[in-house]
């Protein structure tokens, strides 16, 4: 009576799945459709559809292929990758309120791109591809000192320490890139203000291709790990019961947060939130399983950000704010919620 009452509640949780992926995806391809008519210079959706066939005037074709779609590809990979990041660092501190932008990870990514951009010209051929390895690295030794002054010797990772740890490495990095940021020229400084505040304007074809690689490689990981996040999300007592290798597996996911965080933090600039927002609401959504966690927290940063970049191009034509404000505007009442809500 038991199993069969259990396989009763698998099966609907995986209907219940399978139908919110399906929403959501939806939403994100009439978003993306949306996005497409949505700027400056309006393209009506029949003279989209014309475009996209080969169709379209040279001007219709410049406006769509080399400014919006890239921009528009680039909010759905940064949103996905933003909301996995979180989903993994929410998964193995085990706390709902931890998120890459919170610990400092994206702080440590910033570091190191703003002292990429002091001394070495960001229009410079390969500095597209070169800045998220060091956002990566930048982000890899923040999250390891994050983790070496959390981590106690007999008691584990300790979440409560570990988000508190990460606010005093964040303004400590903050400060430092105030700093360097009185070292840059006028020129340097305008392209490091428009980054800082997570704008995706001026993206082409080459951030995608900087930016995809890291996704394509490190999302499938992360989902072939579920179980093992599912396992870390118990403690480490309960995953070490089940035979998890606790110290190992909180390493290889750990890192795969870094990467993902650190790359669209290279690309997309300090847009923050999305990965504290996303998995929650996935989390509400499809329930903790991590098996479907994980995409559904990908489908809904996606959703997010590029709901909130078509909402910047729109709300103040013809000028338009960067896509982190609007982030931060639908992200810090919510977090606020959420600490209202945390014991």
């Amino acid at each position: 009576m038991d199993t069969l009452y259990l396989t009763a509640t698998e099966q609907r949780r995986r209907k219940r799945a399978v139908l919110v992926m399906t929403v959501l995806s939806t939403l994100i391809v009439v978003s993306f459709i949306i996005s497409m008519n949505t700027g400056y210079i309006r393209l009506a959706p029949i003279d989209v559809l014309k475009t996209l066939f080969g169709a379209g005037t040279d001007k219709q074709e410049l406006i769509l292929f080399d400014f919006r779609l890239p921009r528009i590809v680039i909010s759905i990979l940064i949103g996905a990758g933003f909301a996995v990041s979180g989903c993994i660092i929410q998964g193995i501190s085990r706390n709902p309120l931890a998120d890459p932008g919170l610990l400092g990870i994206n702080a440590g990514a910033g570091l190191a791109v703003i002292l990429f951009i002091s001394y070495y010209p960001p229009t410079q051929k390969g500095s597209i591809f070169l800045m998220p390895f060091l956002a990566l690295i930048g982000a890899a030794l923040t999250a390891l000192l994050i983790f070496v002054l959390s981590y106690k010797r007999h008691r584990g990772l300790l979440p409560t320490r570990m988000i508190l740890v990460g606010i005093a490495v964040a303004a400590g990095i903050s400060a430092s890139m105030q700093i360097l940021i009185l070292r840059l020229t006028p020129e340097k400084y305008q392209y490091f203000a428009v980054w800082m505040a997570g704008s995706i304007w001026g993206t082409n074809w080459k951030y995608v291709l900087a930016l995809l690689p890291w996704l394509l490689i490190i999302l499938p990981f992360v989902q072939y790990k579920a179980k093992s996040l599912n396992a870390l999300n118990l403690g480490d007592q309960m995953a070490i019961g089940l035979g998890a290798q606790v110290n190992k597996e909180r390493a290889w996911l750990l890192a795969a947060a870094v990467g993902l965080a650190g790359s669209c933090v290279a690309v997309g600039g300090g847009i923050g939130f999305v990965g504290l927002i996303a998995p929650h609401l996935a989390r509400r959504l499809v329930g903790p399983q991590h098996q479907v966690l994980v995409p559904a927290s990908a489908f809904v940063g996606a959703l997010l950000v590029i709901v909130a970049d078509t909402l910047a191009r729109w709300a103040f034509q013809p000028n338009e704010i960067p896509t982190g404000i609007v982030v931060a505007v639908i992200g810090a009442p919510y977090f606020l919620y959420l600490l209202s809500r945390s014991k």
